[in-house]
């Protein structure tokens, strides 16, 4: 279980930058900071699978990264199993698997390198690192290119390493940003049947996208951000009853309506 409650993060305005008339019309625009996140709770079970939606710049990418322990909000918790992962991060991280929207694996590395590489910082003897390297390379299809340089890689090879990486030390959560991002279909598909795998071994997953048919085939929950705030945060029933025949674009743009209004 994964628990955010009233989290925060502005950044600091530099002086001399120049902020367009638009921006001026945001809410998260003060004086001197850009509020990107101003209040966002909600939480996942095990075995559930969350989708986090919203506009370009509502304050997602902030948000999962506050989650990663890659920031440090400004106010708010974080709990995962009833710890507090911002007043303990580093053992946090133990429990956490990160895939960023950049992959940033080292080119020189072959794929079994790098995931190889973090299953040793995160402390995993040899044999059990050899066991799941081998399971994840199975389940995300990535054996034959297992001795390919990332520098040499496809952009589905790269996001299937990065994914591998991301979850070598079976972490008690898993936090994707646009996992299927750039994938052709095949791709794609095999990191949607790996997440659905981690459903099912009762690990929640928190993962941002813009594809509403994955929330339909994988979520459980739905959680709408629009200018730093969650503007909603139930079940993916309770989303699609917001449109008249449960159209989840409908639903989404109804959340934001109902913001701007």
């Amino acid at each position: 279980m994964i628990e955010i409650s009233g989290l925060a993060k502005s950044f600091a305005i530099s002086r001399g930058q120049k902020v367009s008339d638009s921006e001026k019309q945001d809410v998260r625009y003060s004086k001197d900071a850009f509020h990107s996140v101003r209040n966002v709770s909600f939480h996942c079970g095990a075995g559930e699978v969350l989708g986090l939606l919203g506009p370009n710049g509502a304050g997602k990418t902030t948000t999962l990264r506050i989650l990663s322990t890659a920031l440090q909000p400004d106010a708010g918790s974080v709990m995962i199993d009833g710890a507090d992962v911002l007043k303990k991060p580093v053992q946090a991280r133990k429990k956490i698997g990160f895939l960023s929207s950049n992959t940033g694996l080292y080119g020189r590395l072959t794929a079994l390198e790098n995931v190889a590489y973090f299953g040793r910082l995160h402390g995993m003897s040899e044999v059990a690192l050899k066991q799941r390297i081998d399971e994840l390379f199975t389940l995300l299809n990535m054996h034959d290119f297992a001795n390919r340089r990332a520098d040499a890689m496809s952009t589905g090879m790269k996001q299937k390493t990065a994914i591998a990486r991301a979850v070598v030390h079976s972490p008690a959560v898993v936090i994707l940003d646009e996992p299927t991002t750039g994938l052709d279909i095949m791709t794609t598909q095999t990191v949607l049947d790996f997440i659905q795998s981690l459903k099912q071994q009762g690990t929640p997953v928190i993962f941002s996208t813009h594809h509403l048919d994955e929330v339909s085939s994988l979520c459980d929950r739905v959680v709408v951000i629009d200018k730093g705030i969650s503007a909603f945060a139930d079940s993916l029933d309770a989303f699609k009853a917001l449109s008249p025949g449960g159209d989840l674009r409908q639903s989404f743009l109804a959340v934001i309506q109902k913001e701007q209004n």
